[in-house]
């Protein structure tokens, strides 16, 4: 068995899942152009994919499959804390005044390291399609390819998401001189607040 075309699938199959707009991709972004807490916040999301395929390659979507109600808490869990984020969004972008300084760090660089960190594990493990994506999706696709075929799938698919939170974190940062400007910031987060509250809605929307 050749693993390189497994392993292919895996990194386009894995690209077509991650590669959409969501509020983990929003924060990977926002905090890029800002230039604050990049490392930590792209390893934490590319950290805990690995994780959640890794699960789904060892079989844990059989089992969340069998127990719906761990979906559903997760999913009230993670509408809620979306919704909210969204709300503060949209705050921001009402007050112009906040970021007047012309500080292209000043408002995500008030956050600490740690609550950045935080930020991007709630995103990540409270927002139940992720485990829909990688847990239960790219699982069941790798688990497909046999013993030894799912490991290159699933290396593949790791692959992706590495590369592109590392890409959407890094090559962020070059957008930085137009945010100087308090009006790109307030369109960038009324953009983030509809995606967040978007995204809350159809989260209960699905229960």
């Amino acid at each position: 068995m050749n693993p390189l075309p497994i392993a292919l699938t895996g990194l386009a199959t894995g690209a077509g899942l991650i590669i959409a707009i969501g509020p983990q991709n929003v924060m990977v972004l926002r905090n890029g152009v800002a230039r604050t807490h990049v490392v930590p916040i792209v390893a934490v999301c590319a950290v805990s994919d690995l994780v959640l395929i890794l699960a789904g390659v060892v079989g844990l979507g059989a089992v969340v499959s069998g127990h719906p109600g761990i979906v559903t808490v997760a999913t009230v869990l993670g509408a809620g804390y979306v919704i909210v984020l969204g709300l503060m969004a949209a705050r921001r972008s009402l007050a112009p005044t906040a970021i007047a300084s012309g500080e292209v760090t000043s408002r995500s660089g008030s956050r600490s390291r740690w609550a950045a960190v935080g930020a991007a594990l709630a995103l990540t493990w409270l927002n139940p399609h992720v485990y829909l994506d990688t847990v239960l999706t790219l699982g069941a696709i790798a688990n497909s390819h046999g013993p030894e075929g799912k490991w290159a799938f699933a290396i593949g698919a790791g692959a992706a998401s590495i590369l592109w939170f590392c890409a959407l974190g890094f090559a962020a940062g070059k957008l930085a001189p137009l945010f100087t400007r308090p009006r790109a910031w307030q369109i960038l987060d009324a953009f983030v607040a509809v995606v967040m509250l978007a995204v809350g809605a159809m989260l209960l929307a699905s229960l």
